[in-house]
């Protein structure tokens, strides 16, 4: 077992062979493709025309993909290798060439009027129909030929670069904490730590670190924010936010019924933060730097090779599939695990379905909560293993059903290990999961109201690091109402999450809470149902790429668009919560 993923099954490095092969095929491809939409205004087979247009983009996805993906994960663990960030640079560039070509190919398959004809004579087009019609859809909203052309082009300065920018300066800034100079990453794992002043001086030295950057990535976080909002409004959206539900194949109502549900229960959070406070010794609330502590006597800690046999173990009980995999991606180097300087912080997972496997990236400490990290990014795995039989360009899912399978994980493993515990164990397991359920109720909130508010002030005008910090504070005070103190929030929160700096995914936060309500309600239903929810959660899965979220969650008999349905999960974590208040 090692502590760094391999990425040889994409390529051995820059000078592989292959990578310098799939790179030329590329360019070769790029100019293919462009004297390929030169040509469809001049008529000709309708017939062979799409089926060649199908056959290209498909082309392009495996090859852009292998190739974006490599670099980008070479970049993640080592943010300062100049050349692999001049090689996604010169990369980046020439994708951008093919934003016009697609956008002539894409109008050109819009018009086609008697789609069925096609789809019913070809498989492969009847596969990818919901594709198609969402062509179709899309197509209203792009602009003229030309203009996508040069919004493709300047992006790679513009909404990218602040990005980059954000990504650069987080990984690589430095910390002062106790005298000596550590990682951001590795500070902010010091909010697990059982003693007091160990948090509290973290906390501190996290905040007084961000000082040296909070002016630069203001500029980041404006710059992006007007660029998504100029072309939102463009493009003819009533919104960012609509374009985003747009783009997530999700209507609004689902969204303000999860959202009416989550308000409703926010006091129940609010219950158990002032708990945890008091428990603490607090008086006003809890600090933000004692959100995380841990209550109660568990001091569980893992190695690598221990915390892959403790989720081998809990979900062998829900699917052979599931285990199998986990040991999968342990063995075969799927997984680089520890921080170190250059490498970015948090934890995600990257699907490769074209070589049916996945890469996770964590910064693994052997905490309870990095092994639940673990089992969320091995659920994204699980999530890519269940869509890597379609076809090339069938294999993406939108923003909010891409937290199910991650959640539905993390309420496999708690559930499990929280009915083996007794006890003081119990209270700190049951504690411990309060904690993320929390994260995924109040803070995402927090950041939904935080990024809405951003969209329309930045309307206005620029905001300064000191405004930003200021509605992220007032956010923050909503969302976790008395629960914490109001003294003691994180205003830099903005400067630290990645999510508020994509020019192409707004809003990557509602989502987070989607996925956790979701994938609660289907873990209800399975409790309910048992083995033979498993089938259905398997198909839900499937469907992801090729349906809307509501289609999605009909394969499990599920209605998102009445609050019922969250509230019922919504219930569970009320239960929990109660428990965990009996139990201290």
């Amino acid at each position: 077992m090692y502590n760094e993923w391999s990425l040889d099954i994409l390529y051995k490095g820059l000078e592989d062979k292959k990578y310098k092969d799939d790179f030329n095929k590329l360019k070769q491809l790029i100019n293919d493709i462009e004297s390929f939409s030169k040509i469809l205004s001049d008529g000709g087979n309708e017939e062979e025309l799409l089926l060649k247009a199908i056959e290209y983009i498909e082309q392009y996805k495996v090859l852009s993909d292998s190739l974006m993906i490599y670099l980008t994960l070479r970049e993640s663990v080592n943010t300062t290798d100049s050349e692999i960030v001049n090689e996604l640079n010169i990369l980046t560039k020439q994708l951008s060439e093919l934003s016009k070509p697609f956008t002539i190919i894409k109008k050109w398959i819009a018009g086609i009027e008697d789609m069925d004809k096609y789809m019913d004579k070809h498989p492969k087009l009847k596969a990818y129909s919901f594709m198609i019609n969402n062509i179709k859809k899309d197509v209203k909203h792009l602009l003229s030929d030309d203009v996508e052309d040069v919004i493709a082009k300047l992006n790679i300065s513009a909404g990218m670069a602040w990005s980059n920018m954000q990504s650069y300066l987080t990984s690589i800034l430095e910390v002062e904490y106790r005298g000596k100079i550590i990682t951001m990453p590795e500070v902010r794992n010091l909010a697990y730590s059982e003693d007091s002043t160990v948090r509290k001086d973290a906390y501190y030295s996290e905040l007084k670190a961000y000082e040296k950057v909070k002016d630069a990535i203001s500029y980041s976080m404006n710059n992006i924010k007007t660029q998504v909002n100029t072309l939102s409004e463009l493009r003819g959206y009533e919104s960012p936010l609509a374009q985003t539900l747009e783009l997530s194949q999700m209507k609004r109502k689902t969204l303000d019924a999860m959202l009416e549900a989550m308000v409703e229960y926010m006091p129940v959070f609010h219950k158990y933060l002032k708990h945890k406070a008091k428990l603490l010794g607090h008086k006003n609330g809890l600090p933000w730097y004692d959100l995380f502590a841990p209550i109660g006597e568990s001091s569980s800690k893992f190695t690598v090779e221990e915390a892959k046999e403790y989720l081998v173990k809990h979900f062998r009980g829900f699917s052979d599939d599931l285990a199998d995999l986990v040991e999968q991606a342990f063995e075969e180097e799927w997984i680089d695990f520890f921080p170190r300087k250059g490498k970015v912080g948090g934890a995600f997972c990257s699907n490769l379905p074209f070589v049916k496997q996945s890469r996770i990236l964590t910064n693994f400490s052997g905490t309870l909560s990095d092994v639940l990290t673990l089992a969320h990014e091995l659920g994204h795995a699980y999530h890519g293993m269940n869509i890597q039989e379609h076809l090339p360009l069938n294999t993406d899912y939108s923003m909010p059903v891409a937290e199910t399978a991650s959640t539905f994980n993390e309420a496999l493993i708690m559930e499990a290990v929280i009915k083996e515990a007794s006890g003081l164990e119990k209270m700190a397991l049951i504690e411990s999961h309060l904690q993320d359920i929390t994260q995924i109720i109040c803070d995402i909130y927090s950041r939904y109201l935080f990024e809405t508010e951003v969209f329309e002030k930045s309307k206005q005008g620029f905001l300064f690091a000191d405004e930003l910090n200021e509605i992220m504070i007032k956010t923050q005070k909503t969302a976790y109402g008395d629960g914490l103190d109001h003294n003691c929030l994180h205003p830099y929160m903005w400067v630290v999450k990645s999510h508020y700096y994509s020019e192409e995914l707004s809003f990557y936060n509602f989502p987070y809470a989607f996925g956790g309500l979701f994938a609660r309600g289907l873990y209800e239903k399975y409790k309910k149902e048992g083995e033979e929810f498993v089938p259905k959660y398997k198909a839900l899965l499937n469907a992801t790429t090729v349906s809307t979220v509501e289609e999605c969650a009909m394969e499990a008999d599920i209605n998102l668009e009445d609050p019922e349905f969250w509230r019922t999960s919504l219930k569970a974590y009320e239960n929990l919560v109660d428990e965990f208040i009996k139990l201290s």
